[in-house]
C-alpha cells in the first residue's frame, strides 16, 4: 500500500452527512490523523467562507481551498490565493446557462447572488454555507471578478447535456463539473481539485505519491488522478467510484471515519 503522509477531503457528501452535519466519529477521525501527525485539509465547491463552521471541529489548520482551487485561504479567511474567471469567459458562461433555462447563481469573493431568493435550492444552499445570498437585478458587475457560476437544475439530464455543451464552449477559458447533480459549477481554468490538491500538497510539503484524497462528486475525479491513493465515498455514483482505488462507506455511515482507520492510518508512515 502507498504510504500516506497526509489527507485532502472533499466536503459535501463526504466529510458532511446529507443532513450537513459533522458525525462525533468523523471528529474523533480527524483528531487522530491530527495525533499521528498527519496533516489533514479540504478542498470544495463550497467558498472559503462556506467553510469556516467546520475549522473547529475538524481541527483544520492548513489552507481552506474554497471553489475548487479558486480561492485559497488560511483557516481563519486570511486571502492566500485568488482565481477569478475572466470576465468574458464568465458572460458565455452565464448566457449558455440562461440561454437552456437554466438558474444561475454567481459567487465573486464571498458574496453569493442570486436573482431569485426563492429559487430551486436556495433555502437548501444558505443551509449549507450558513450565510444569505444578495439579490440582484442582474449579475453584470458581479461577472466582472466571478469566482463560480453555478447553474442550478433539477432536471438532472438537462444539466448533464449542458454541463457536456459548457465544456466544449469554454475549452480551456475555464473548468465546467458538477458538483452535485443539480449544481454545474464554472470555475477558473486553474480553480479544478486536479490543480488544488497540488497546490495544497506544496503547502504542506508532501509529494503528490505521499498524498490520500477522498470524495464523493464528478468533481472529485481530478484529484483521485493526482494522488497515490483515491477513494471514492459509497454515495458516490458508479463513474465516480470508478476512478478511485477503494470505496468506503457512504457519508451517512460514517464511511469518512472508517476510510481514516483502514487506508490513511493503516498506509500512513
Amino acid at each position: 500500500m502507498t504510504r500516506i503522509s497526509a489527507f485532502i477531503s472533499d466536503v459535501d457528501g463526504t466529510v458532511m452527512t446529507h443532513a450537513k452535519e459533522l458525525t462525533p466519529r468523523t471528529c474523533q477521525a480527524a483528531a487522530r490523523l491530527k495525533a499521528r501527525g498527519i496533516p489533514f485539509a479540504v478542498i470544495s465547491a463550497r467558498p472559503p467562507r462556506g467553510m469556516r463552521m467546520m475549522v473547529e471541529p475538524l481541527g483544520l489548520t492548513y489552507p481552506l481551498a474554497g471553489f475548487n482551487g479558486g480561492q485559497f485561504t488560511s483557516p481563519d479567511l486570511t486571502p492566500i490565493a485568488d482565481h477569478a474567471i475572466a470576465p468574458e469567459t464568465a458572460l458565455r458562461a452565464h448566457d449558455l446557462l440562461a440561454a437552456k433555462g437554466v438558474d444561475v447563481w454567481v459567487f465573486d469573493g464571498s458574496d453569493w447572488k442570486v436573482r431569485d431568493r426563492d429559487g430551486a435550492h436556495v433555502a437548501h444552499e444558505k443551509e449549507t454555507i450558513q450565510y444569505d445570498p444578495i439579490v440582484v437585478k442582474d449579475f453584470e458587475n458581479a461577472l466582472l471578478a466571478a469566482h463560480k457560476i453555478v447553474g442550478v437544475s433539477d432536471d438532472h439530464a438537462l444539466l448533464a447535456r449542458v454541463e457536456t455543451e459548457m465544456q466544449a464552449a469554454l475549452g480551456t477559458a475555464a473548468t465546467a463539473a458538477r458538483s452535485q447533480a443539480y449544481y454545474l459549477d464554472v470555475t477558473h481554468p486553474l480553480a479544478n481539485k486536479g490543480v488544488g490538491v497540488r497546490r495544497l500538497a506544496a503547502l504542506m510539503g508532501v509529494p503528490m505519491a505521499e498524498i490520500a484524497v477522498i470524495g464523493d462528486g464528478g468533481n472529485d475525479v481530478a484529484m483521485f488522478q493526482e494522488c497515490g491513493l483515491s477513494i471514492a465515498m459509497g454515495n458516490a455514483s458508479d463513474e465516480v467510484k470508478k476512478h478511485a482505488q477503494f470505496v468506503t462507506g457512504s457519508n451517512d455511515e460514517d464511511g469518512f471515519a472508517d476510510a481514516v482507520e483502514k487506508y490513511v492510518l493503516g498506509a500512513a508512515r
